[in-house]
Protein backbone atom coordinates (compact mmCIF):
# COMPACT_ATOMS: atom_id res chain seq x y z
CA UNK A 1 0.00 0.00 0.00
CA UNK A 2 1.40 3.79 -0.84
CA UNK A 3 1.16 6.16 1.99
CA UNK A 4 0.18 9.62 1.96
CA UNK A 5 3.84 10.72 1.58
CA UNK A 6 4.14 8.58 -1.17
CA UNK A 7 1.35 10.06 -3.11
CA UNK A 8 2.32 13.65 -2.28
CA UNK A 9 5.17 13.29 -4.11
CA UNK A 10 3.21 12.38 -6.90
CA UNK A 11 1.21 15.42 -6.55
CA UNK A 12 3.96 18.34 -5.91
CA UNK A 13 5.47 17.07 -9.79
CA UNK A 14 2.04 19.21 -10.93
CA UNK A 15 -0.15 20.38 -8.01
CA UNK A 16 -2.93 19.47 -9.50
CA UNK A 17 -5.50 16.18 -9.41
CA UNK A 18 -8.67 15.05 -10.95
CA UNK A 19 -11.64 12.70 -10.10
CA UNK A 20 -13.32 13.09 -13.12
CA UNK A 21 -12.28 10.86 -16.24
CA UNK A 22 -13.78 12.50 -18.74
CA UNK A 23 -12.16 16.01 -18.16
CA UNK A 24 -8.21 14.31 -18.01
CA UNK A 25 -5.29 16.63 -16.98
CA UNK A 26 -2.24 14.99 -18.56
CA UNK A 27 0.30 16.22 -15.46
CA UNK A 28 -2.44 15.65 -12.69
CA UNK A 29 -2.85 13.09 -10.22
CA UNK A 30 -6.21 11.02 -10.70
CA UNK A 31 -8.08 9.41 -7.94
CA UNK A 32 -10.37 6.58 -9.21
CA UNK A 33 -13.29 7.14 -6.88
CA UNK A 34 -16.20 4.96 -6.37
CA UNK A 35 -19.68 5.77 -6.41
CA UNK A 36 -23.31 4.31 -5.96
CA UNK A 37 -23.54 4.20 -9.37
CA UNK A 38 -19.91 4.01 -10.83
CA UNK A 39 -16.75 2.96 -10.00
CA UNK A 40 -13.65 4.71 -12.01
CA UNK A 41 -11.12 1.90 -10.96
CA UNK A 42 -13.02 -0.24 -13.84
CA UNK A 43 -11.73 2.52 -16.56
CA UNK A 44 -8.40 2.97 -14.72
CA UNK A 45 -6.27 1.77 -17.37
CA UNK A 46 -7.99 3.76 -19.67
CA UNK A 47 -7.27 6.79 -17.89
CA UNK A 48 -3.79 6.09 -17.34
CA UNK A 49 -3.50 5.77 -21.17
CA UNK A 50 -4.82 8.66 -21.72
CA UNK A 51 -1.51 10.36 -20.32
CA UNK A 52 -2.48 11.40 -16.80
CA UNK A 53 1.06 11.38 -14.55
CA UNK A 54 -0.33 9.18 -11.47
CA UNK A 55 -3.63 7.39 -10.53
CA UNK A 56 -4.57 6.49 -7.31
CA UNK A 57 -6.42 3.29 -7.47
CA UNK A 58 -8.28 0.78 -5.30
CA UNK A 59 -5.97 -2.30 -4.38
CA UNK A 60 -7.65 -4.98 -6.92
CA UNK A 61 -5.97 -7.87 -8.21
CA UNK A 62 -7.00 -6.83 -12.06
CA UNK A 63 -4.92 -3.32 -11.94
CA UNK A 64 -1.28 -3.74 -12.41
CA UNK A 65 1.59 -2.99 -10.30
CA UNK A 66 3.60 0.33 -12.26
CA UNK A 67 4.47 2.82 -11.49
CA UNK A 68 2.51 5.29 -11.91
CA UNK A 69 -0.09 3.53 -10.25
CA UNK A 70 -0.46 3.91 -6.77
CA UNK A 71 -2.82 1.37 -5.10
CA UNK A 72 -4.64 2.38 -2.02
CA UNK A 73 -7.38 0.79 0.40
CA UNK A 74 -9.70 3.20 0.00
CA UNK A 75 -9.06 6.01 -2.89
CA UNK A 76 -11.53 8.36 -1.51
CA UNK A 77 -9.91 8.78 2.08
CA UNK A 78 -6.50 8.88 0.24
CA UNK A 79 -7.79 12.12 -1.48
CA UNK A 80 -8.93 13.96 1.63
CA UNK A 81 -6.08 12.47 3.16
CA UNK A 82 -3.97 14.39 0.55
CA UNK A 83 -5.78 17.30 0.97
CA UNK A 84 -5.59 17.62 4.90
CA UNK A 85 -1.77 16.68 4.46
CA UNK A 86 -1.62 19.13 1.89
CA UNK A 87 -3.09 21.81 3.69
CA UNK A 88 -0.71 21.36 6.46
CA UNK A 89 2.28 21.92 4.35
CA UNK A 90 0.78 25.26 2.65
CA UNK A 91 0.97 28.49 4.83
CA UNK A 92 -2.44 30.14 3.33
CA UNK A 93 -5.04 31.24 5.79
CA UNK A 94 -8.26 29.06 5.19
CA UNK A 95 -11.78 30.55 5.96
CA UNK A 96 -14.23 28.25 5.99
CA UNK A 97 -17.86 28.98 5.49
CA UNK A 98 -21.43 27.35 5.78
CA UNK A 99 -24.50 28.06 6.89
CA UNK A 100 -28.32 26.94 5.55
CA UNK A 101 -28.78 29.76 2.74
CA UNK A 102 -26.33 32.39 1.32
CA UNK A 103 -22.72 30.37 1.99
CA UNK A 104 -22.11 30.36 -2.37
CA UNK A 105 -23.34 34.02 -2.40
CA UNK A 106 -21.28 34.54 0.48
CA UNK A 107 -18.50 33.19 -0.79
CA UNK A 108 -18.24 34.61 -4.01
CA UNK A 109 -18.52 37.72 -2.37
CA UNK A 110 -15.85 37.52 0.38
CA UNK A 111 -13.59 35.97 -2.54
CA UNK A 112 -13.84 38.91 -4.83
CA UNK A 113 -13.61 41.76 -1.82
CA UNK A 114 -10.16 39.79 -0.85
CA UNK A 115 -9.17 38.95 -4.18
CA UNK A 116 -8.20 42.81 -4.81
CA UNK A 117 -5.60 42.57 -2.15
CA UNK A 118 -4.39 38.89 -1.97
CA UNK A 119 -3.52 35.48 -4.03
CA UNK A 120 -6.38 33.56 -3.12
CA UNK A 121 -8.27 30.34 -4.34
CA UNK A 122 -12.10 29.56 -3.57
CA UNK A 123 -14.65 26.65 -4.15
CA UNK A 124 -15.66 27.01 -7.78
CA UNK A 125 -19.04 26.33 -8.08
CA UNK A 126 -20.93 24.83 -5.23
CA UNK A 127 -18.12 21.84 -4.90
CA UNK A 128 -18.57 22.00 -1.39
CA UNK A 129 -18.82 18.58 0.32
CA UNK A 130 -16.48 15.65 0.99
CA UNK A 131 -14.81 15.18 -2.39
CA UNK A 132 -15.22 19.15 -3.40
CA UNK A 133 -13.96 20.76 -0.40
CA UNK A 134 -10.72 18.16 -0.46
CA UNK A 135 -10.04 19.93 -4.64
CA UNK A 136 -10.44 23.09 -3.33
CA UNK A 137 -7.95 22.09 -1.05
CA UNK A 138 -5.47 20.70 -3.00
CA UNK A 139 -5.88 24.02 -5.49
CA UNK A 140 -3.58 25.44 -2.82
CA UNK A 141 -0.24 27.03 -4.30
CA UNK A 142 3.05 27.93 -2.23
CA UNK A 143 1.90 31.78 -3.07
CA UNK A 144 -1.59 31.52 -2.15
CA UNK A 145 -1.93 33.72 0.43
CA UNK A 146 -5.67 33.55 1.58
CA UNK A 147 -8.28 30.26 0.86
CA UNK A 148 -12.08 30.25 1.27
CA UNK A 149 -13.68 27.25 1.56
CA UNK A 150 -17.43 26.62 1.40
CA UNK A 151 -18.67 23.53 3.57
CA UNK A 152 -22.39 22.48 2.79
CA UNK A 153 -23.63 19.18 4.97
CA UNK A 154 -26.93 17.64 5.00
CA UNK A 155 -26.37 15.25 7.90
CA UNK A 156 -25.13 15.29 11.52
CA UNK A 157 -21.18 15.45 11.71
CA UNK A 158 -20.67 16.82 8.08
CA UNK A 159 -19.16 19.68 9.31
CA UNK A 160 -17.14 18.65 11.56
CA UNK A 161 -15.31 15.96 9.42
CA UNK A 162 -15.08 18.96 6.90
CA UNK A 163 -12.71 21.02 9.66
CA UNK A 164 -10.86 18.05 10.30
CA UNK A 165 -9.72 18.07 6.59
CA UNK A 166 -9.42 21.77 6.29
CA UNK A 167 -8.07 23.28 9.31
CA UNK A 168 -9.80 26.38 9.17
CA UNK A 169 -8.27 29.57 10.77
CA UNK A 170 -11.13 31.48 10.35
CA UNK A 171 -15.25 30.60 10.01
CA UNK A 172 -18.42 32.50 9.06
CA UNK A 173 -21.88 31.33 9.39
CA UNK A 174 -24.14 32.96 6.87
CA UNK A 175 -27.19 32.21 9.20
CA UNK A 176 -29.27 28.71 10.38
CA UNK A 177 -32.65 27.92 9.11
CA UNK A 178 -35.01 25.29 7.89
CA UNK A 179 -33.13 22.80 5.66
CA UNK A 180 -32.94 18.74 4.78
CA UNK A 181 -34.83 18.62 8.01
CA UNK A 182 -34.66 14.89 6.00
CA UNK A 183 -30.91 14.50 6.81
CA UNK A 184 -30.27 16.25 9.97
CA UNK A 185 -33.70 15.06 11.84
CA UNK A 186 -34.84 18.54 13.37
CA UNK A 187 -33.97 21.99 13.36
CA UNK A 188 -31.44 21.09 16.13
CA UNK A 189 -29.70 19.01 14.23
CA UNK A 190 -29.58 21.60 11.76
CA UNK A 191 -27.92 23.82 14.55
CA UNK A 192 -25.86 21.44 15.75
CA UNK A 193 -24.29 20.50 12.48
CA UNK A 194 -23.76 24.07 11.27
CA UNK A 195 -22.15 24.90 14.74
CA UNK A 196 -19.39 22.52 14.81
CA UNK A 197 -17.71 24.70 12.46
CA UNK A 198 -17.91 27.32 15.82
CA UNK A 199 -16.50 24.58 17.84
CA UNK A 200 -13.76 23.61 15.72
CA UNK A 201 -12.35 27.14 15.12
CA UNK A 202 -12.68 27.81 19.01
CA UNK A 203 -10.33 24.50 19.59
CA UNK A 204 -7.77 24.76 17.06
CA UNK A 205 -8.48 28.24 14.72
CA UNK A 206 -8.69 32.32 15.43
CA UNK A 207 -11.91 34.15 15.42
CA UNK A 208 -15.30 33.73 13.77
CA UNK A 209 -17.06 35.87 11.51
CA UNK A 210 -20.82 36.74 13.25
CA UNK A 211 -23.77 39.07 12.57
CA UNK A 212 -24.65 40.62 15.31
CA UNK A 213 -27.63 41.25 13.94
CA UNK A 214 -28.62 37.49 14.46
CA UNK A 215 -29.84 36.76 17.44
CA UNK A 216 -28.89 32.91 17.33
CA UNK A 217 -25.65 33.22 15.82
CA UNK A 218 -24.99 36.08 18.35
CA UNK A 219 -25.92 33.31 21.11
CA UNK A 220 -24.24 30.33 19.70
CA UNK A 221 -21.09 32.04 19.52
CA UNK A 222 -20.56 34.13 22.53
CA UNK A 223 -17.95 31.83 24.50
CA UNK A 224 -15.29 32.76 21.40
CA UNK A 225 -13.25 35.26 20.07
CA UNK A 226 -15.57 36.94 17.10
CA UNK A 227 -15.22 39.67 14.56
CA UNK A 228 -18.67 40.86 14.40
CA UNK A 229 -20.67 42.69 10.74
CA UNK A 230 -24.08 43.77 10.51
CA UNK A 231 -26.70 46.67 11.41
CA UNK A 232 -25.52 47.12 15.11
CA UNK A 233 -23.22 50.19 15.27
CA UNK A 234 -21.32 48.42 18.19
CA UNK A 235 -20.06 46.00 15.63
CA UNK A 236 -16.85 45.70 14.10
CA UNK A 237 -17.86 46.35 10.95
CA UNK A 238 -21.40 48.50 11.16
CA UNK A 239 -23.24 48.48 7.64
CA UNK A 240 -26.70 49.55 6.77
CA UNK A 241 -29.14 48.51 4.16
CA UNK A 242 -30.03 51.67 1.52
CA UNK A 243 -32.74 50.64 -0.43
CA UNK A 244 -33.75 47.10 -2.89
CA UNK A 245 -35.49 48.38 -6.17
CA UNK A 246 -35.35 45.68 -6.86
CA UNK A 247 -31.18 45.44 -6.65
CA UNK A 248 -29.93 45.93 -2.89
CA UNK A 249 -27.71 48.63 -2.12
CA UNK A 250 -25.91 49.32 1.50
CA UNK A 251 -24.10 51.97 3.59
CA UNK A 252 -20.74 51.74 5.00
CA UNK A 253 -18.98 53.94 6.37
CA UNK A 254 -20.91 56.70 4.85
CA UNK A 255 -20.10 55.50 1.25
CA UNK A 256 -23.25 54.19 -0.42
CA UNK A 257 -22.65 50.16 -2.23
CA UNK A 258 -24.95 49.69 -5.56
CA UNK A 259 -25.06 45.82 -6.10
CA UNK A 260 -25.88 43.90 -9.00
CA UNK A 261 -28.43 41.60 -6.13
CA UNK A 262 -32.07 41.06 -5.95
CA UNK A 263 -33.39 40.49 -2.56
CA UNK A 264 -33.30 42.16 1.18
CA UNK A 265 -32.23 39.12 1.95
CA UNK A 266 -28.71 39.52 0.43
CA UNK A 267 -27.76 42.02 2.84
CA UNK A 268 -26.49 39.78 5.33
CA UNK A 269 -24.26 38.32 2.60
CA UNK A 270 -22.83 41.48 1.42
CA UNK A 271 -22.72 42.93 5.16
CA UNK A 272 -20.14 39.45 5.74
CA UNK A 273 -17.80 40.56 2.59
CA UNK A 274 -17.68 43.59 4.02
CA UNK A 275 -16.79 42.23 6.95
CA UNK A 276 -14.25 40.17 6.33
CA UNK A 277 -12.55 42.49 3.86
CA UNK A 278 -12.44 44.91 6.62
CA UNK A 279 -10.91 42.73 8.96
CA UNK A 280 -8.32 41.79 6.25
CA UNK A 281 -7.34 45.37 5.64
CA UNK A 282 -8.41 45.17 2.09
CA UNK A 283 -8.54 49.62 0.98
CA UNK A 284 -12.25 51.17 1.62
CA UNK A 285 -12.12 51.63 -2.78
CA UNK A 286 -11.46 48.24 -2.98
CA UNK A 287 -13.95 46.86 -1.14
CA UNK A 288 -16.80 48.91 -2.76
CA UNK A 289 -15.39 47.94 -6.31
CA UNK A 290 -15.27 44.63 -5.82
CA UNK A 291 -19.17 44.33 -4.64
CA UNK A 292 -20.27 46.89 -7.67
CA UNK A 293 -18.58 44.44 -9.88
CA UNK A 294 -19.84 41.54 -8.58
CA UNK A 295 -22.64 39.87 -11.04
CA UNK A 296 -24.82 36.79 -9.81
CA UNK A 297 -25.22 33.65 -12.08
CA UNK A 298 -26.16 30.05 -11.88
CA UNK A 299 -30.16 31.20 -11.14
CA UNK A 300 -28.93 32.40 -8.17
CA UNK A 301 -30.97 35.86 -7.39
CA UNK A 302 -30.97 37.13 -10.93
CA UNK A 303 -32.52 39.74 -12.93
CA UNK A 304 -33.51 38.60 -15.96
CA UNK A 305 -34.86 40.70 -18.97
CA UNK A 306 -36.98 38.54 -21.87
CA UNK A 307 -38.91 40.40 -24.55
CA UNK A 308 -42.35 39.24 -22.60
CA UNK A 309 -41.46 39.61 -18.90
CA UNK A 310 -39.05 40.55 -16.14
CA UNK A 311 -38.28 37.61 -14.44
CA UNK A 312 -36.34 37.21 -10.79
CA UNK A 313 -34.53 33.40 -11.04
CA UNK A 314 -33.74 32.29 -7.91
CA UNK A 315 -34.33 28.84 -8.52
CA UNK A 316 -30.62 27.11 -7.43
CA UNK A 317 -32.25 26.06 -4.39
CA UNK A 318 -35.05 26.23 -2.02
CA UNK A 319 -36.04 25.51 1.77
CA UNK A 320 -38.26 26.70 4.16
CA UNK A 321 -35.87 29.79 5.34
CA UNK A 322 -35.15 30.94 2.02
CA UNK A 323 -38.53 30.75 0.66
CA UNK A 324 -40.13 32.98 2.69
CA UNK A 325 -37.49 35.43 2.36
CA UNK A 326 -37.73 35.63 -1.61
CA UNK A 327 -41.40 35.79 -1.34
CA UNK A 328 -42.03 38.69 1.19
CA UNK A 329 -39.11 40.70 -0.53
CA UNK A 330 -40.79 39.93 -3.76
CA UNK A 331 -44.40 40.89 -2.59
CA UNK A 332 -42.15 44.59 -1.41
CA UNK A 333 -40.79 44.80 -5.09
CA UNK A 334 -43.18 43.34 -7.86
CA UNK A 335 -45.86 45.49 -7.98
CA UNK A 336 -49.40 44.57 -9.39
CA UNK A 337 -48.27 42.10 -12.55
CA UNK A 338 -46.65 39.71 -10.42
CA UNK A 339 -46.49 36.17 -10.81
CA UNK A 340 -45.11 33.35 -8.74
CA UNK A 341 -43.45 30.33 -10.53
CA UNK A 342 -42.30 27.84 -7.16
CA UNK A 343 -41.36 24.82 -6.59
CA UNK A 344 -41.50 22.35 -4.54
CA UNK A 345 -38.94 22.48 -1.29
CA UNK A 346 -37.07 18.82 -1.33
CA UNK A 347 -35.48 16.93 1.56
CA UNK A 348 -38.18 18.03 4.56
CA UNK A 349 -38.71 14.72 5.43
CA UNK A 350 -41.95 14.42 7.55
CA UNK A 351 -42.27 18.58 8.09
CA UNK A 352 -42.98 18.51 4.49
CA UNK A 353 -46.40 19.02 4.54
CA UNK A 354 -46.26 21.57 7.45
CA UNK A 355 -43.61 23.33 5.60
CA UNK A 356 -45.19 23.70 2.38
CA UNK A 357 -48.92 24.39 3.68
CA UNK A 358 -46.83 27.35 5.54
CA UNK A 359 -45.70 28.98 2.40
CA UNK A 360 -49.12 28.13 0.88
CA UNK A 361 -50.48 30.42 3.93
CA UNK A 362 -47.83 33.54 3.36
CA UNK A 363 -48.47 33.25 -0.44
CA UNK A 364 -52.64 33.92 0.99
CA UNK A 365 -51.18 36.39 3.03
CA UNK A 366 -49.18 38.21 0.97
CA UNK A 367 -52.10 38.91 -1.00
CA UNK A 368 -50.17 36.96 -4.53
CA UNK A 369 -53.08 36.55 -7.04
CA UNK A 370 -51.18 34.31 -9.39
CA UNK A 371 -49.23 31.34 -8.87
CA UNK A 372 -47.60 28.66 -10.86
CA UNK A 373 -47.04 25.79 -7.90
CA UNK A 374 -45.16 23.16 -9.45
CA UNK A 375 -44.51 19.51 -7.55
CA UNK A 376 -46.21 16.64 -6.22
CA UNK A 377 -46.31 18.68 -2.31
CA UNK A 378 -47.72 21.78 -3.78
CA UNK A 379 -50.41 19.75 -5.93
CA UNK A 380 -51.44 17.99 -2.65
CA UNK A 381 -51.80 21.51 -0.23
CA UNK A 382 -52.83 24.18 -2.27
CA UNK A 383 -56.31 25.00 -2.20
CA UNK A 384 -56.54 27.83 -3.41
CA UNK A 385 -58.35 27.95 -7.19
CA UNK A 386 -56.87 30.53 -8.58
CA UNK A 387 -53.39 28.99 -7.97
CA UNK A 388 -52.58 26.86 -10.47
CA UNK A 389 -50.56 23.57 -9.85
CA UNK A 390 -48.28 21.01 -12.30
CA UNK A 391 -47.19 17.53 -10.98
CA UNK A 392 -43.63 18.21 -12.91
CA UNK A 393 -41.68 21.21 -14.70
CA UNK A 394 -42.57 19.43 -18.17
CA UNK A 395 -46.30 19.68 -17.76
CA UNK A 396 -45.59 23.37 -16.81
CA UNK A 397 -43.63 24.12 -20.34
CA UNK A 398 -46.33 22.90 -22.06
CA UNK A 399 -48.97 24.64 -20.62
CA UNK A 400 -46.61 27.42 -21.15
CA UNK A 401 -46.34 26.73 -24.96
CA UNK A 402 -50.26 27.06 -25.43
CA UNK A 403 -50.62 29.70 -22.98
CA UNK A 404 -47.38 32.22 -23.43
CA UNK A 405 -47.41 35.16 -20.83
CA UNK A 406 -46.12 38.61 -21.27
CA UNK A 407 -46.05 41.45 -19.11
CA UNK A 408 -45.49 40.10 -15.89
CA UNK A 409 -42.62 40.66 -13.17
CA UNK A 410 -41.89 36.84 -12.22
CA UNK A 411 -40.27 35.22 -9.06
CA UNK A 412 -39.25 31.94 -10.10
CA UNK A 413 -37.92 30.05 -6.90
CA UNK A 414 -37.60 26.22 -6.43
CA UNK A 415 -35.38 23.03 -5.36
CA UNK A 416 -33.01 22.40 -7.79
CA UNK A 417 -34.21 19.18 -8.40
CA UNK A 418 -37.19 20.77 -9.57
CA UNK A 419 -35.35 22.32 -12.42
CA UNK A 420 -37.41 25.65 -13.17
CA UNK A 421 -34.42 26.72 -15.16
CA UNK A 422 -36.37 24.85 -18.04
CA UNK A 423 -39.52 26.91 -18.02
CA UNK A 424 -36.82 30.16 -18.86
CA UNK A 425 -36.82 29.90 -22.94
CA UNK A 426 -41.15 30.41 -22.82
CA UNK A 427 -40.76 33.33 -20.35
Amino acid sequence: MNTIETIYQHYLKAFSVSTDSRKIEKDAVFFALKGENFDANDFALQVAEAGVASLVVADRKDLPNHERILKVEDSLKALQDLAAYHRQQMKATVLSITGTNGKTTTKELVSAVLAQKYNIIHTQGNLNNHIGVPLTLLSIKPDTEITVVEMGANHPGEIDFLCHIADPDFGLITNIGKAHLEGFGSFEGVIKTKTELYHHIKSHGKAVFVNQGNPLLWELSETQERISYGRHCAAFCPVAPAKCDPYLSVVWRKRLIQTHLVGSYNFENVAAAIGVGQYFKVEDDKIVEALEAYTPTNSRSQVIETQKNRILMDAYNANPTSMRAALVNFANICGENSLLILGDMRELGTASEEEHRGILALMKELGYKEAMLVGQNFCTYNENAGWQTFDKVGDLCQYLESHPISGKTILAKGSHSVQLEKVLPLL
